[in-house]
């Protein structure tokens, strides 16, 4: 209910005047208002905004306590983050198909052979990712420049968390080994150190992600001054996975396939016992090299998936992701 000027200025008339009296002391550095000495209407002049002392909050009516104080407390929230407007069209449409290699440790493996060119492979089927290329346009235009060139064919899926995500594209020389030689010409991504690229969270199964916490690429690989890269995950679920927030840049979303990525995550996978996870911390800890190597072999896939066919589908209109994706 609005309360008129006259009221407010009786309001005053009758409350202040108990305890303005504290602060008529002219060495006190808190201002205060002063009666006007000709002022007939019975109303006090202002000198300076007030501030309150401590000591006479307890004589003041809670009614102006809470005038004085909501609109200091008022917070203009159009800007927050969780009110800005995440572009997530989807621009580009690529596509993986997934396939098991039964043969792939055998003896009579001819040395050398690629996994693209396993005699009984055995497929999984074909999964569809949507990329935002609005949001995120350099790491969308790398990952579809590295499909139709053929790098990502014959890759493996190195690693599997088990109700998380799935790893593949670790970079190296050896293509026979399921490992990724970038194509050239990609752009230097500059977005992994842009703090926007890293909005969007992995809070659904089927979330597409540059792999940056999660990179397995050797050291020596990521200190080539032409280094890009092109390690990607996708969650499997059940839940989301909140440690890979803030960590890795998703970029994009599983369109199709989703039954694909959930038989990838049945696969068991290697689980070192706990006597082995003990020396390793201990050779890392004096700087062994070969800690890092045995930890290439942890959460890897007892069966050998890798991808088999990987290209780009061509979109005749952009279109907007689903509702539910974070």
């Amino acid at each position: 209910m609005a309360l008129s000027s006259s009221s407010i200025r009786a309001a005053s008339s009758t409350v202040y005047p108990a305890y303005l009296g504290l602060h008529q002391n002219p060495k006190s550095h808190h201002a205060s208002f002063h009666p006007s000495k000709t002022n007939h209407a019975n109303t006090y002049k202002c000198v300076e905004s007030p501030k309150i002392a401590r000591r006479s909050l307890f004589f003041l009516p809670a009614s102006f306590l809470l005038l004085h104080t909501s609109s200091s407390l008022a917070v203009d929230d159009t800007n927050t983050p969780s009110t800005l407007a995440i572009d997530t069209t989807i621009t580009d449409r690529i596509f993986m198909d997934f396939s098991v290699c039964p043969s792939y440790f055998r003896s009579d493996r001819p040395l050398g052979a690629e996994l693209s060119s396993c005699p009984d492979s055995e497929p999984l089927g074909r999964v569809v990712f949507g990329l935002y290329g609005r949001l995120l346009p350099i790491t969308a235009a790398n990952f579809k420049a590295t499909c139709p060139t053929a790098a990502y064919r014959g890759t493996l899926v190195h690693k599997l968390l088990q109700g998380q995500f799935f790893s593949a594209g670790r970079q190296g020389s050896r293509h026979d080994k399921g490992e990724v030689q970038p194509p050239s010409g990609l752009i230097r991504n500059s977005e992994t150190v842009n703090p926007k690229a890293f909005k969007l969270r992995h809070a659904r199964p089927g979330t597409l992600s540059l792999c940056l916490g999660q990179n397995d690429d050797d050291d020596d690989i990521k200190l080539n001054p032409n280094y890009h890269n092109v390690e990607f995950l996708v969650t499997t679920g059940p839940g989301p996975c909140p440690e890979l927030d803030g960590q890795n840049i998703v970029f994009g979303t599983v369109l199709e396939g989703m039954d694909v990525i959930t038989s990838i995550a049945t696969i068991p996978t290697y689980k070192p016992a706990e006597r082995i996870r003990f020396f390793n911390d201990f050779a890392q800890l004096i700087g062994d090299e070969r800690a890092q190597t045995a930890r290439a072999l942890w959460d890897r896939p007892l069966k050998t998936v890798y991808i088999s066919d990987c290209g780009e589908l061509k979109v005749t209109k952009q279109s907007l992701s689903p509702p539910s994706l974070p």
